[in-house]
């Protein structure tokens, strides 16, 4: 479509506009009514670690943030088209998964907003696994709920409403209090027959918090929505919430808020049986969608597309974050050497530099661990450096060992869905910043699965184009179309990609840098124990 042709279908509102609150950017995609982007916008910031919790803090990070990042993507429409962004199609806001914000019943936040980022729920998540017999992640709400219950948190009497990040913008921008399905499975198990919460499950938590709250679960989880289904429109206030310059009108349909899962199996079309993505960014997770029922694996968490089909997901906290760091060094001495280096040209060298490297990193063992894991069974974390004495330390082998880190543990948890439960997967696509630079991260993670690894074009910008094309689909579909039909057909039937697999020494190297790092988590935890 030519820029002229795109300038009226902004001006006509034959877009959608997707924004997802990640970890390390917002980030805000506009498509056409083709499905191509054709503007986007972001913003950065950084999680905060306080009194111990991983969080952002409502007003000064989360509104400041979201109001900048579609300030960007409102300024460069104006920049690229010459018109102003008045009206989209319709809206969809994602955000990173699950966590915990509770607020009373005229929706004042109780509670510092506890992100998935925080492995402080062990006790909870224990216990409801036991009750429940369905793995209760950390991460989850539910397991945040009751862990505040254990501890005897003051805010709880005044409960009213608990929801996510993008439950709660969503909110904001609509006045209702709905969820997507696949978010939902995040906060609590779900019912993938009657597209809804476990009923059983939720009378089991009601029964064992006897009568200590005057609330029921039921009352205080938003209602569930499937995607395409009703969600609310963009209200006056709403579009003053978003757009505080007042430009952007109000009545716009909006998507069921989802979760950055479910908008990365979206964007990558991984919403069908026997299909899978992994997304690597700051944390890094693999999702495949399931065709048979599997066995409790407390490594695995069930959750939903945001269609609702059954999903397990192996979860990793810890993913590019120690890789940053270290760029950020290799920056400092370049600038020290009187080079100056683009963030894309540092990275493009680095992770090039890692296929210069041996298969199994030449005996280097770093641990990525910035906070803990529930896959490995740490409750916090500490970056760790590992070499035998006589390691070959050279920029290929640590970048290689580094970036096989940001897959370990992720390969730790899939060997338990492929190897144990024997599930199939018939195509992996990756998205995210690990797999930016062409042919590096992909080949990584196909020696991780011994499997090949698609990865398309919009690889790197997967969770806002994801939201954007479930924003799409809410107005666009046919009536009893399904989401992975609407995907093969009018998404992605001519998507370029790209596959590749690793051969037979990468594998076998990844294999061995696999064997020493498992036994190495002895040293991880250790560190844990005794530093800082």
């Amino acid at each position: 479509m030519d820029k002229n042709a795109e300038k009226a279908s902004i001006e006509s509102g034959r877009t959608a506009l997707g924004i997802e609150l990640g970890s390390t950017r917002i980030k805000a995609c506009l498509i056409d009514e083709k499905h191509i982007p054709v503007a986007a916008g972001e913003y950065t910031w950084e999680n905060r670690l306080e009194n111990g919790i991983w969080t952002y803090h409502m007003e000064d990070d989360v509104i400041k943030g979201l109001q900048s990042c579609y300030a960007d993507l409102a300024a460069n429409v104006e920049k690229e088209y010459g018109v102003k962004l008045v009206k989209t199609g319709a809206i969809g806001v994602s955000a990173m998964m699950h966590g915990y914000l509770p607020f009373d019943k005229d929706w004042k936040q109780l509670a510092e907003f506890r992100t998935w980022r925080n492995t402080i729920t062990g006790e909870a998540a224990e216990k409801l696994t036991a009750l429940f017999h369905f793995n209760i992640p950390q991460r989850w709400s539910i397991a945040h709920l009751y862990q505040a219950m254990l501890k005897k948190e003051e805010h709880l009497p005044k409960l009213a409403h608990l929801t996510t990040l993008a439950g709660y913008i969503h909110y904001r921008l609509t006045g209702e209090n709905v969820m997507g399905i696949g978010e939902a499975s995040g906060m609590f198990p779900i019912d993938s027959v009657v597209m809804d919460y476990d009923a059983a499950m939720a009378d089991q938590f009601d029964r064992l918090i006897g009568s200590d709250y005057e609330w029921k679960l039921r009352e205080v989880l938003p209602k569930v929505v499937c995607a395409g289904e009703e969600a609310g429109s963009l209200s006056t206030e709403g579009a003053a919430f978003l757009d505080p310059s007042g430009t952007l009108q109000a009545g716009i349909p909006c998507a069921a808020p989802e979760g950055d899962a479910g908008t990365g199996m979206v964007a990558t079309n991984a919403v069908r049986g026997r299909t899978g993505n992994v997304s690597a960014g700051t944390s890094d997770f693999a999702m495949v969608v399931l065709e048979k029922a599997i066995g409790v694996h407390e490594e695995l968490d069930m959750v939903t597309t945001p269609a609702g089909l059954p999903v397990a997901m192996v979860h990793c906290n810890n993913c590019t974050s120690d890789i940053n760091a270290w760029a950020g060094l290799f920056k400092e001495f370049a600038q020290a050497a009187g080079m100056e280096l683009s963030t894309n040209d540092l990275y493009t060298t680095l992770f090039k530099a890692a296929l210069q490297g041996e298969p199994d990193a030449g005996g280097l063992i770093p641990f990525n661990y910035i906070s803990g894991e529930g896959v490995t069974k740490l409750d916090s974390g500490r970056p760790l450096f590992i070499r035998t004495q006589d390691a070959k330390l050279s920029l290929g082998n640590f970048m290689r060992a580094n970036l096989m880190s940001a897959m370990a543990t992720l390969a730790i948890g899939m060997e338990i869905l492929t190897k144990e439960e024997k599930v199939e997967i018939a195509s992996l696509t990756g998205h995210g910043g690990y797999f930016k630079t062409p042919g590096v991260g992909q080949r990584i993670l196909s020696a991780a699965c011994g499997s090949p690894v698609s990865v398309m074009e919009s690889a790197g910008e997967g969770g806002p184009y994801g939201m954007a094309l479930l924003a799409a689909y809410r107005i666009n579909r046919e009536e009893g179309e399904a989401l992975e039909d609407y995907l093969d057909k009018k998404v992605f039937a001519d998507a370029k990609v790209e596959t590749l697999k690793a051969d037979d020494a990468e594998i076998a190297g990844f294999a061995d840098f696999l064997s020493a790092y498992k036994k190495a988590l002895a040293v991880e935890k250790a560190a844990v124990e005794n530093v800082g």
